[in-house]
């Protein structure tokens, strides 16, 4: 025969650990309980001002890629070389139509094309050598912070690359005047999620330095949403169809700066690139 006080401790704990099913949260059990963001003053919506970066190597290739050399080793040796990146294209590949694949090829090939006149200047390499606005979704992960500034009806996002900026709308939309470097975006929420249609942008904005591109048609939806006091997950989905053969997504997250004196600084590029897309004209002066 059992021993009676075995058998009751026996009882106990089982009833124990039921009850602990439960009453104990998701957090005994390794899970993270959903995260609530503090809400913006006078609003039910996620307050997202900040100071925000990506850290991963998107603006080299957001396919994934090996490292790879400079562009000159003869003359930076590890200056400038490519870092590996695990891509931010959901799948990995993005869905260019074969037309289109062979351009991005001879992008890649030209990306560092010197301009030698107002045509090749506007039409050859990659447009951020010379500085021009990144455009959406490039703009997010250049190796450069952003700042957010949300109010209840609009949010002005201020970019360090050159000195970039653009204001999304939230009480309204309106039409686009024209084409933009950095397009046109109308926003609303879906619960804690800030949701963003950017239309209208330039053709002549590249999605990294490898040479991925879009045409004029392109049309984008971002996706920011509080996942902890300390990061936002971020993804863009892309619709092209002159470009690509069907929608596809990239996905990141993006990290709040925490240095007590955070803030934006100036990397006003212009004066960085005029030896480079008008130095030919000056040699030729000097002759």
């Amino acid at each position: 025969m059992g021993n009676p006080f075995r058998t009751f401790a026996r009882l106990a704990v089982t009833t124990a650990l039921f009850a602990l099913c439960f009453t104990a949260g998701p957090e005994a059990f390794g899970q993270t309980p959903a995260y609530r963001a503090p809400r913006l003053p006078g609003t039910q919506n996620p307050d997202l001002n900040g100071i925000w970066q990506a850290v991963n190597a998107a603006e080299w290739n957001i396919e994934p890629h090996a490292a790879g050399p400079s562009p000159y080793p003869a003359l930076l040796g590890a200056f400038s070389a490519e870092p590996a990146g695990l891509g931010i294209v959901e799948g990995g590949k993005i869905p260019y139509t074969e037309a289109s694949l062979a351009q991005r090829k001879l992008n890649f090939e030209k990306r560092l094309a010197r301009p030698t006149d107002r045509a090749s200047n506007e039409a050859t390499g990659d447009p951020a050598t010379k500085c021009y606005l990144p455009g959406i979704p490039r703009a997010t992960y250049m190796p450069f912070p952003f700042r957010m500034v949300q109010t209840a009806k609009q949010v002005l996002f201020a970019y360090e690359f050159a000195s970039a900026t653009r204001i999304v709308f939230l009480d309204r939309m309106p039409k686009a005047p024209s084409d933009y470097w950095m397009g046109w975006s109308v926003a609303h929420w879906e619960g804690d999620t800030l949701v963003i249609d950017v239309t209208d942008q330039s053709d002549r904005t590249w999605f990294d330095r490898a040479g991925n591109f879009h045409s004029g048609e392109m049309h984008v939806v971002e996706r920011y949403t509080p996942m902890s006091p300390y990061h936002l997950m971020y993804t863009a989905t892309i619709t092209d169809p002159k470009t690509f053969t069907r929608p596809w997504t990239i996905s990141m997250p993006l990290y709040r700066r925490m240095e007590p004196n955070a803030q934006l600084l100036e990397f006003k590029c212009v004066e960085f690139t005029e030896e480079f897309i008008y130095g030919h004209l000056v040699e030729k002066t000097a002759r």
